[in-house]
């Protein structure tokens, strides 16, 4: 599964044993912060073209897990409302040493943050709203 409307439990997630040939793991986790540019953030909105962002994240998975020849390479984001203090995104790669794994992990939320077509939309404290990091290559869309 790569995109999820429930809560990412990291616990869960993280729970997971390399295949033998795999002696490195790495992980990233994104939180939704109380803050963006000095305005207090209470929640955010992510939507997306479904079948296009599940499409490119497998695609970034595999081009990762080519690239550096992992074993592994596990993508969880959270469409929906999501809270302060909320897991937003989850990546866990695995390979044969640590070098690849941080590489790869580094590599995929990049990747995402970049052209992966969803939307954050944040609410403010103050009543206000704005989309935010919204822009997508136009190669991904087509």
């Amino acid at each position: 599964m790569r995109l999820t409307r429930d809560r990412i439990d990291p616990s869960v997630f993280l729970a997971v044993q390399p295949a033998p040939d795999c002696g490195a793991s790495a992980a990233f986790l994104g939180w939704v912060r109380d803050h963006h540019q000095g305005r207090a953030v209470i929640r955010i909105q992510y939507e997306c073209y479904e079948a296009l962002a599940e499409k490119e994240l497998d695609r970034i998975a595999l081009e990762v897990k080519q690239k550096y020849f992992c074993g592994t390479v596990r993508i969880l984001h959270r469409i929906g409302t999501i809270e302060v203090g909320e897991a937003a995104v989850a990546i866990w790669v695995s390979s044969a040493h640590r070098d690849e794994s941080f590489k790869a992990c580094r590599e995929a939320i990049e990747r995402i943050k970049t052209s992966v077509p969803i939307w954050k939309h944040e609410f403010y404290q103050d009543g206000s709203s704005e989309w935010v990091l919204c822009a997508h290559p136009h190669e991904v869309i087509a």
